[in-house]
């Protein structure tokens, strides 16, 4: 499965929760968190790893059309049993790496859809003409990750209908603080799939900077594996992940009767195709 994961606005944590996803993913038997930011990559300075292998030696050897087996030899350990590689810090290498990595027929393409493997591409922010656009039409998922406040909700408003007819399941996921998950849900008209709390000791040993060793199991630990599960089609009790929203999403060949949260079955989200924007502030 390959899972895209981006923001429209902001920095409301996109690398930490995709490194949480794949940290969290329950059924894969190879899981790889895959850099394609084009304002460049921040897990190589985070955690101490050389920035070859990563996207740029990927780059590289893809003018060769490589299958899509070989994307393993462009990759390295990050935390635990996941495994990455790395985009360039710099955004003018990390953009002209997209442009050999994302065209049509990308091996990482290929790679995403092996049996047993679990992808989760870091797009960063999808800003109109971003270079890891392609990614998004080839991925099985759309985590589109947002803030709650004002701002951030009115840019994600404009563009749902864009980002909802390139991906073939978009799914938006909250973070932070801000307006409630039924105020967003109302005004945005489409359901919330989980919204990530504040985890500051989570957070920082997602990002290299917690102490060797500690192992934090926070909320934020909860919900990427709550959203883990529900992309898998597992049932995902509210009450027992401590998530505050957790609905579930129908990912292809999982009927949508299998996916309840706190029991009761609900509808694979689905953004609106129709250019729904905001109508009114949200803190209105």
């Amino acid at each position: 499965m390959l899972i895209a994961l981006t923001s429209v606005k902001g920095s409301p944590g996109v690398t930490t929760f995709t490194v949480a996803l794949a940290a969290n993913w329950p059924a894969a038997a190879r899981r790889v968190v895959v850099e394609c930011d084009p304002a460049g990559g921040d897990l190589a300075q985070r955690f101490g790893l050389p920035p070859s292998p990563g996207l740029l030696s990927m780059a590289a050897a893809a003018r060769g059309q490589l299958v899509p087996e070989a994307v393993w030899n462009h990759i390295q350990p990050l935390v635990g049993e996941v495994h990455v590689m790395p985009g360039p810090s710099g955004s003018h290498q990390a953009r002209a790496a997209l442009s050999g990595v994302t065209t049509s027929g990308s091996p990482l393409y290929g790679a995403g859809q092996l049996p047993g493997v679990a992808m989760f591409v870091d797009c960063g922010r999808m800003d109109p003409g971003s270079p890891a656009e392609p990614v998004i039409r080839n991925a099985n998922v759309l985590l589109l990750v947002s803030g709650t406040h004002s701002d951030e909700l009115a840019h994600l408003a404009v563009r749902l209908h864009e980002l909802g007819r390139a991906a073939a399941r978009p799914c938006l996921v909250l973070a932070g603080q801000g307006h409630s998950t039924a105020e967003v849900e109302r005004e945005l008209g489409i359901p919330v799939m989980a919204r990530i709390p504040h985890d500051p000791a989570a957070a920082a040993a997602l990002t290299g900077h917690a102490v060797a060793g500690r192992r934090e199991k926070g909320g934020l630990v909860r919900a990427a594996g709550a959203v883990a599960r529900s992309l898998l089609g597992g049932t995902v009790p509210a009450q027992a992940t401590g998530v505050p929203v957790v609905a579930g999403t129908q990912v292809p060949g999982v009927p949508p009767q299998q996916i309840r949260t706190s029991g009761v079955r609900v509808a694979p989200p689905e953004l609106p195709h129709n250019g729904a924007v905001l109508r009114k502030d949200v803190s209105s």
